[in-house]
Parts: C-alpha cells; sequence; structure tokens
C-alpha cells in the first residue's frame, strides 16, 4: 500500500523573483543577440543566477571577465551591476560596439555619486566591498573620493577631513534594518551629512524583504531561491532569521535542496531572489509535491509594476 505523503503548506512569498532591472538586463542580451547574432560578449555574469547565464549562453552570448577578451569586430553588454567609468572609456578607445545594461537604479546612485563630488564632498558608501555593483560605483570618481562602509562599527570608527563636506549613498541590494542603523550611527556623527532624496536601496530588494517579513514568523523553515554571490538573495535569508523564521537557508534550484533538513517541518517558507526566474520557483514546488502533500498559500504584500526601458540601439 502506498504510504500517505506527509502534508506541507508552502507560503510563497510576494514579490519575489525578478526585478524590472534584472528583466530589463535579460531582454538586452538576448536584442543583441538577434541584432547582432552569435557570439555576444558579456563582461561578467548579467546578474547573479547561473541558470539564466547558462540559458543566455546556450543562446549564443559568451561571459568574460574582461574587455581584453573581445575581439574588435564583436558587441559586448555590460552587466545590471554597473561598471566603473574605465570600462566604457576602453571601450570607445577600441571603438567596440558596447551595450550597457547597468539597472537604470544603480545609474541613479552613479549619478548622485557624480553630483556630490562636483560639489566638493567626500562619499560614503555603504555597501559590500567585493560586490561588482559597489566596486561599479566607487569607479565613478577618481581614487580616494568614496570611503567604504559595511556595518556600524565601521561607520563608528570613520574620521573624515571636513564632516562638513559629507554625503552617503549606498548599495542598492543592503538590508533595509541594517542600512538604517549604519545611516543612524552616521546622521548622528556627522550632523551634516547629505543624502539621498529617495533612499537608494532598491524598490524590489525592499519589497522582497518586506514580503519575508511578512511570512518568517509563520514558517518553520524558509528557502531562498538564488545564487550566493546575489547580494539581495543572502539579504532575504538574513532577514527571514531575524524576524522569526528558525531555519533560513538559500538553495539555487530544486536538485540542491536537502529535503531532510526541513525535519518534521509543516510550514516552509519559499522567495526567490531579483535575479531568480520564477521557473526555479515552479520547480522546487514541483519537486516539494513529489515527496508531500503540499498545499501552496501566496502571501502578497505589494504589487509591481515598474518596467525599464531597453536602450535606443536595441529597439530602433
Amino acid at each position: 500500500m502506498t504510504q500517505a505523503k506527509r502534508p506541507l503548506t508552502i507560503l510563497l512569498a510576494s514579490p519575489r523573483g525578478f526585478c524590472a532591472g534584472v528583466d530589463r538586463a535579460i531582454q538586452i542580451v538576448e536584442r543583441a543577440l538577434e541584432r547582432y547574432g552569435r557570439p555576444v560578449f558579456v563582461r561578467h555574469e548579467i546578474v547573479h543566477n547561473r541558470f539564466v547565464v547558462e540559458s543566455l549562453e546556450a543562446k549564443g552570448a559568451v561571459f568574460i571577465d574582461e574587455l581584453d577578451q573581445v575581439p574588435d569586430d564583436r558587441p559586448v553588454v555590460f552587466s545590471a551591476h554597473g561598471v566603473p567609468k574605465a570600462v566604457p572609456a576602453e571601450a570607445r578607445r577600441r571603438n567596440l560596439l558596447f551595450v550597457d545594461a547597468t539597472c537604470p537604479l544603480v545609474s541613479k546612485v552613479h549619478r548622485e555619486a557624480e553630483r556630490h563630488h562636483e560639489a566638493g564632498r567626500t562619499l560614503v558608501l555603504i555597501g559590500h566591498g567585493s560586490h561588482p555593483e559597489v566596486i561599479g560605483t566607487m569607479g565613478q570618481l577618481p581614487d580616494g573620493a568614496v570611503v567604504l562602509v559595511g556595518d556600524t562599527a565601521q561607520a563608528e570608527r570613520l574620521e573624515i577631513a571636513d564632516p562638513t563636506q559629507l554625503a552617503y549613498a549606498t548599495q542598492t541590494t543592503l538590508s533595509v534594518d541594517d542600512t538604517a542603523n549604519i545611516v543612524a550611527v552616521l546622521k548622528r556623527r556627522f550632523p551634516a551629512i547629505q543624502g539621498p532624496k529617495m533612499e537608494d536601496i532598491c524598490y524590489a530588494t525592499t519589497n522582497r524583504q518586506a514580503a519575508v517579513k511578512a511570512i518568517a514568523a509563520r514558517c518553520e523553515a524558509l528557502v531562498v531561491i538564488g545564487a550566493p554571490n546575489s547580494s539581495n538573495s543572502m539579504r532575504l535569508v538574513e532577514v527571514a532569521a531575524t524576524y522569526g523564521c528558525p531555519r533560513a537557508r538559500l538553495v539555487q534550484r530544486a536538485a540542491d535542496m536537502d529535503w531532510a533538513w526541513l525535519g518534521d517541518a509543516a510550514r516552509l517558507g519559499v522567495t526567490a531572489g531579483a535575479s531568480a526566474p520564477e521557473v526555479l520557483v515552479d520547480e522546487l514546488i514541483a519537486a516539494a509535491r513529489a515527496r508531500f502533500d503540499v498545499t501552496v498559500e501566496e502571501v502578497p504584500t505589494t504589487e509591481e509594476n515598474v518596467v525599464f526601458k531597453l536602450p535606443r540601439a536595441l529597439v530602433a
């Protein structure tokens, strides 16, 4: 006799998965392939997700580390995370055809950085030093013009030559709560510090964290579908743990899921980082259905309708 499957309720965070910047970046690579043929070179992972990268590779994209790997006669796309100014400058010097897929919300931070620098202010950038977005933002200004701060302890130790000429900006994919704490320290220590008119953490990062906060305490375990090098995905794991979920972990896709880790959990939270496609969520739910008697409860917190235009060169 077939053994009855154990019931499992999946609380599905909403919104989750692709944001407008990621969707635009992927479309840019696909349009470039249609327009220019194979191969189209892409500097760094277009977004931080292996499934997406491998899907684009199958269509003819070639992912490279630096521009010296791009032949003179082929186009190159810059990733959604943004690049230092030296990268497009080198592309122009070589007369390369390039398309910039930098997320418009990251470009907004770049413009803020330039504005503060032109006004003579030192810029404090809140972010993770090894992340390509931070490297790109710091690369908008001359060496030494940006001071990187990663946590409240660094903010407490920060020494600035002229505290009256100071501004801050942030990486777009940080923890909303952690960033608020760092900003509070900076404002207490440097009352004249100037910040963005609207916060730099992007709408999608904010909304996905809010969606996890809404379900975390109701879940006995929570899975974030995303990549280990995806900042926004890793922050979702941290948010789940902070807001009352006893077990939270990152899984790249269903094949990587350790079902024994669930133990006897009756409620599993599921979300996806901003660079993870919905097909990977569907895949995980299907794998769960093979093992459990699954009930899916979608928990919406806000609706998203943001769309970013594609570059004119790919639309005309």
